[in-house]
């Protein structure tokens, strides 16, 4: 626990935490930006190239459940750092011409992340005692690696001379320094302090409300996110902006996400020790959401900016408090594991639908106004869940089945 730890390891762990964040999200994010480029290449599809955003987000639901147990085996620090082997080998197949490899590099991505996105609050939740301010930093970290390749993903390749390909795979650096980062900070060793056990009563936590409003609440949190942010460039783009410009905004909501992401985490946590709830922090994400949205939706080319901050703090929020959520309402580490392998699972199953859903609303309609009132209408349900998740409750820890 924190309390073992002297202040300067508790930094380094935190560091080490943060730099395994980063690489969290630049594989799904990147791929937006030079969508243009890789249908022209490929002739994929609107429908298809969306898949390429939602199939990583479909592998964090498939494989989230697994995470627990490959942890149980080889520990909580051995099950990150080969998360990051994972996602430089599948960012590496990216580099490959066939278009059925670059889906393969894809899925093992999308994999190897699941696996630190459940793995990683589970080892703040063992490791600091108070984990709001490490989940804020964890939080941000993500934005922060999404706002990386949403903004240099285009610049970085063109100026070494790549195509959309090449310009993917310069991602994999940043994964070998997250390895590099975490190996001596973390360890490999198997540890016995609460390394999450096979999850087999998980599935038995969706008795209770509380855990079925957080998987709900996660999975349209993500569909917002997964939807807009495959999106954003091509939607400007359609409404006059340059692609450039396009590219530069996502980068600006990811920026305003990273904002979002370490307050609200960080809010929350304050909040729990005064043994109050998370529903003001709700009732802010979703009322950021609807300025947003609302804003692209009528005035997408007037004060685009604003709603794309607005949104782009929303989401970070957003996501961050439903992670956070996750292990607030968690008596133990082992709990926040199988709870959050659970709603990740069903949650990013149900996200994944979005870039898909958004892709065939653009297709079938020939605008976004659709998919942006689809993303407004589905702002009830969030509110709902989000409203139930948030109260100062704690999970049992379920019964072995």
């Amino acid at each position: 626990m924190e309390s073992a730890r002297t202040r300067g390891g508790a930094l380094l762990l935190m560091v080490a935490v943060v730099v395994v964040a980063l690489n969290q999200r630049p594989a799904v994010v990147g791929v937006a930006p030079v969508l243009g480029a890789l249908r022209a290449d490929t002739g994929l599809s609107s429908a298809l190239a969306g898949l390429l955003t939602s199939l990583p987000v479909l592998c964090f639901g498939a494989f989230a459940p697994v995470a627990p147990r490959v942890a149980r085996r080889v520990g909580l620090e051995t099950a990150v750092a080969a998360s990051l082997v994972l996602l430089v080998a599948g960012t590496a197949l990216r580099l490959l011409s066939p278009v059925a490899v670059l889906y393969a590099g894809t899925v093992v991505a999308g994999g190897a992340i699941a696996v630190a996105n459940v793995l990683v609050p589970a080892y703040v939740k063992r490791e600091f005692a108070r984990p709001g301010l490490p989940m804020g930093l964890y939080s941000a970290a993500l934005n922060v690696g999404a706002a990386l390749a949403a903004g240099l993903t285009v610049p970085v390749g063109a100026a070494l001379g790549l195509d959309w390909r090449g310009a993917l795979a310069v991602w994999g650096a940043l994964a070998v320094l997250g390895l590099a980062v975490w190996l001596p900070v973390a360890g490999t060793g198997r540890d016995d302090r609460g390394a999450p056990a096979a999850p087999g009563g998980s599935w038995g936590l969706l008795r209770h409300a509380t855990a079925r409003q957080a998987t709900i609440y996660l999975g349209l949190q993500s569909i917002q996110f997964y939807g807009l942010s495959a999106w954003l460039p091509t939607l400007l783009a359609d409404e006059g902006l340059p692609v450039e410009a396009g590219g530069a905004l996502l980068a600006v909501a990811t920026v305003a996400g990273a904002v979002g992401a370490f307050v609200a985490p960080t809010l929350a946590g304050a909040l729990q020790q005064r043994h109050r709830g998370q529903r003001s922090l709700v009732a802010a994400v979703v009322a950021g959401y609807l300025v947003g949205l609302a804003g692209l939706l009528l005035a997408p080319t007037t004060g685009t900016v604003v709603w794309v901050v607005l949104f782009g703090v929303a989401q970070g929020g957003g996501f961050a408090l439903g992670l956070t959520l996750v292990v607030l309402r968690s008596a133990t580490p082992l709990t926040a594991a199988r709870l959050g392998g659970v709603a990740q699972c069903l949650g990013y199953l149900f996200a994944a639908l979005g870039p898909v859903v958004l892709g065939a609303l653009h297709d079938l309609t020939g605008g976004w106004s659709w998919s942006l009132g689809l993303l407004l209408a589905l702002l009830v349900p969030l509110a709902w869940s989000g409203w139930g998740a948030a109260r100062d409750v704690v999970l049992p820890e379920p019964s072995r089945a």
